[in-house]
């Protein structure tokens, strides 16, 4: 009794998509159902579906920012109603038993969260993505979002909007009159000026591109703009930062910004460097400096940014693109040719 999706997968490391019909497990009593309208490409999208971890399971059907409209609810379902706009993100189980399950923390469950594409589900099939007509969730892992709130602009929230935004809540980069730094201004990037924006910090974007700056200081409200490169400029901002938040993925040197930390400052990377980074003791032992990382965040997190974003209208800067342009827009996604974030309209295209 499961019902036939369709979607676009990836059959080998080539990572090329194209159509592909499956079948999603049967609703279960504690499962929602939601038909997809849109979908954000992220860049783990191309990780999987080219095997650059080397654990793909093909067909790999990708996508984990996915946004819909609920069909179907199990019978011990109380939250959620046939009809309500909802969202899926980065995983879709997790034990539920373990020490950060319970603390919400389901992301870091101990024996892994089941992500929402290439992992194994319930039933023992492997996760298909967003990149699809329909899914089946638990409702724990499924996330209200306000009526009001544009669908197309939701979905970059559940990847890119929770992953910035739940080390800043975390480490306390919300406190009004602080100041932050953002390394990097593509899909994380720019949804980290618009949270420091909103939590009323001072902004400064740091990128390679000096072509980022208007759209940085205009079009996101950053306070300020520094080319990386500038040796002068970036002296300039020496100890003047409480919080960075790195979201650049290139590799890159970190002393550079350390220095740029006041005592106790805090640098927190999201981004994927390289699986080794470089970093001199000096950087950390003057000044009680701190490095730590961050994914995503647990299912507690996750809804408050999205009722914090639909609250203060803060929406992701979004390209839409039909489902029959994916493997354009994944290209365009490697070269960085993208502000910010694609949005797959699949009600629309996916036929």
């Amino acid at each position: 009794m499961m019902e036939n999706c369709l979607g676009w997968a990836a059959r080998d490391p080539s990572g090329v998509l194209s159509p592909y019909s499956f079948n999603r497990r049967v609703v279960g009593s504690d499962d929602v159902s939601l038909k997809i309208t849109h979908c954000g490409i992220c860049y783990a999208d191309i990780i999987h579906t080219r095997n650059k971890f080397g654990n793909s399971k093909y067909p790999v059907v990708p996508g984990h920012e996915i946004v819909g409209i609920v069909k179907e609810v199990g019978s011990n379902v109380g939250v959620f109603k046939v009809g309500d706009s909802v969202g899926v993100g980065t995983y879709v189980n997790s034990c539920r038993e373990c020490e950060n399950c319970k603390e919400v923390l389901e992301i870091h469950c101990s024996k892994g969260p089941v992500f929402t594409f290439g992992g194994v589900d319930v039933d023992g099939t492997i996760t298909k993505g967003g990149y699809s007509s329909f899914i089946v969730v638990h409702q724990r892992y499924c996330y209200r979002i306000a009526n009001d709130y544009p669908l197309g602009l939701a979905a970059p929230l559940l990847c890119a909007g929770i992953t910035v935004y739940s080390p800043m809540i975390r480490h306390k980069m919300n406190q009004p009159g602080k100041s932050l730094g953002v390394i990097g201004l593509g899909g994380l990037g720019h949804m980290a000026v618009k949270f420091g924006k909103a939590f009323r910090l001072n902004v400064t974007v740091f990128s390679t591109s000096m072509s980022k700056k208007e759209e940085a200081l205009t079009l996101l409200g950053a306070d300020k703009f520094v080319l990386s490169s500038d040796e002068q400029d970036m002296k300039a901002m020496a100890k003047s930062l409480d919080f960075i938040i790195n979201t650049a993925s290139g590799d890159h040197p970190f002393d550079p910004y350390m220095s740029l930390l006041k005592t106790a400052g805090i640098l927190v990377l999201v981004g994927f460097p390289s699986p080794e980074i470089k970093l001199s003791t000096i950087s950390l032992l003057t000044g009680m400096r701190t490095v730590c990382g961050s994914v995503t965040g647990g299912t507690k997190d996750t809804q408050e940014m999205l009722d914090f974003c639909a609250a203060h209208k803060i929406y992701p800067e979004v390209e839409m693109v039909a489902i029959q342009n994916v493997n354009e827009a994944l290209e365009r996604v490697i070269k960085r040719d993208v502000k910010y974030r694609f949005v797959i309209e699949i009600e629309k295209s996916l036929k």
